[in-house]
């Protein structure tokens, strides 16, 4: 049996690859990517959000009504507006965040640049961002473009992944670090 991480990945990556190709033809590479960063941020915030787009629960028309509504007020463009919606018809919203992964990943390489993903406990400035991708651009000799999560299970710090390096400075692995060395010591 198929493994679902690796279902939802392959299904994410067409789709982001045909919404990559749509945007190169129509010239609206920075407008989508835009539009995909503000949907992420969205599904970010709100759990609602999330639900609707994971839970089989709701319909292709309530999904895709749902979502229209929300892209609308949040002043999504036309293009990305389209693709989300056909996603939603076909059932597969539940891929969203993947494929917006996905897209940014091909965004990236097109440019010659690494994604990453920093994760928080609290929302980063656009400051601390700003000196995260240049103490990353030293580190690794590429621009980042980094996709922002927040997770205030970390209780302080960042993990940052870029590419297969992941570097963890959050209390909560501190912590759990501290733990395991106290039992190991008892």
């Amino acid at each position: 049996m198929a493994d679902t991480g690796s279902v939802v990945s392959g299904v994410a990556e067409r789709y982001a690859a045909a919404l990559f190709d749509l945007a190169r033809d129509e010239n609206a590479l920075d407008e989508v990517a835009g539009d995909l960063g503000d949907l992420a941020r969205l599904l970010d915030e709100s759990e609602d959000l999330r639900s609707l787009v994971r839970s089989p629960v709701y319909s292709a028309e309530e999904q895709t009504n749902a979502i229209g509504a929300v892209m609308a007020k949040a002043g999504i463009g036309v293009l990305t507006g389209n693709f989300v919606k056909v996603v939603a018809r076909n059932r597969r919203l539940f891929a969203l965040p993947d494929m917006i992964r996905s897209f940014r990943t091909r965004l990236a390489l097109e440019r010659g640049e690494l994604a990453g993903t920093v994760t928080s406990a609290e929302p980063l400035s656009d400051t601390q961002v700003a000196a995260l991708r240049n103490a990353l651009k030293e580190a690794v000799g590429k621009d980042v473009v980094l996709d922002r999560k927040v997770d205030p299970a970390l209780i302080g710090g960042l993990v940052v992944q870029v590419g297969s390096r992941m570097i963890d400075t959050s209390l909560r692995t501190k912590l759990n670090a501290l733990r395991f060395a106290m039992k190991e010591a008892g």
